[in-house]
């Protein structure tokens, strides 16, 4: 039995494994790269802040079915194991931890947004009610 880690290693941890990106870096790269963002806070977050135009909002609880490549449930846009998938939760945290079950299906590239919806709001980026 290994020993127990707290959430806290462990993000960090798995963050290791990320190429994470700031607000500008996801900005850019949806147009030079063609990325997908997924955000995949709760709809009441939604509803309360908005959302990032262009984004895939799949709900945490559903990630992995809707993203996997291969799989009977995914989405329309998730077909290449090769494409850039940023996700994006409310402050940059279970975002981590999602991109890097994306990286298990497959998804080598998959990363997440430093700082979340939050950040990218005060970057002053586009936000639609």
């Amino acid at each position: 039995m290994s020993t127990p880690i707290g959430i806290d290693a462990l993000l960090e941890r798995e963050r290791t494994h990320l190429h994470r990106l700031t607000p500008q870096e996801a900005a850019a790269a949806l147009v030079e790269q063609n990325a997908l963002l997924v955000d995949i806070r709760y709809a009441a977050l939604r509803d309360r802040d908005g959302l990032i135009p262009g984004a895939l909002v799949v709900e945490r609880n559903e990630l992995e079915w809707r993203m996997d490549p291969q799989g009977s449930h995914r989405s329309p846009e998730t077909t290449d194991h090769d494409r850039l998938v940023i996700v994006v939760c409310n402050e940059g945290y279970a975002s981590s931890l999602a991109a890097r079950s994306l990286q298990a299906l497959g998804l080598h590239r998959a990363t997440d947004l430093i700082g979340g919806f939050q950040a990218w709001k005060a970057e002053g980026l586009t936000v639609s009610k």
